[in-house]
């Protein structure tokens, strides 16, 4: 798949987002990943060198004020330097209302927080998280439990590697 000026077009806007941050993505130290949904979001966490990833208890989604002292509560214990925020792409890499939506949250969480926010494209990454879990030999209980913070992790990965290469 070639990247394509959608790709380049949603990168330059994650700078922008990042640039107004107190802190960049050079500051060394834990990044935290979220996989917005509806009702759950996964949470994912780096190592201060960004080489894993683990997932973390999921967060239910109750209201906008308990999502941020949960996630404000998160990158305080993690020390995180840098929010990463899973953006949900249609499969030709155009945006809808959810995309909308989740930029709109990260706008939101970048004047409430005092670490940089990125947008990472979430395209198949609950896809991939199932197909990951199950290798792991997970039942459909166990799945469905760790599917959300799963692909938080497949996104703070992604990433991570996007911003090394």
């Amino acid at each position: 798949m070639s990247l394509g000026a959608d790709w380049f077009t949603q990168l330059e806007e994650t700078r922008k987002i990042a640039a107004s941050s107190p802190a960049t993505l050079e500051t060394p130290g834990r990044l935290l990943a979220l996989d917005l949904g509806a009702k759950r979001i996964g949470v994912a966490v780096s190592d201060e060198l960004r080489i894993t990833t683990r997932r973390l208890p999921v967060i239910s989604r109750r209201n906008w004020k308990d999502l941020l002292q949960q996630v404000a509560g998160l990158v305080q214990s993690f020390e995180a330097k840098g929010l990463v925020i899973g953006l949900p792409l249609r499969l030709d890499g155009g945006e809808g209302s959810a995309a909308e939506n989740v930029r709109a949250l990260a706008e939101k969480f970048q004047r409430s927080l005092s670490v940089p926010i990125y947008l990472q494209d979430e395209r198949l990454t609950t896809f991939a998280a199932n197909s990951d879990l199950k290798a792991a030999g997970l039942n459909e209980s166990e799945s469905k439990r760790e599917v959300d913070s799963e692909a938080a992790a497949i996104i703070l990965r992604d990433f991570i590697d996007r911003m090394q290469s």
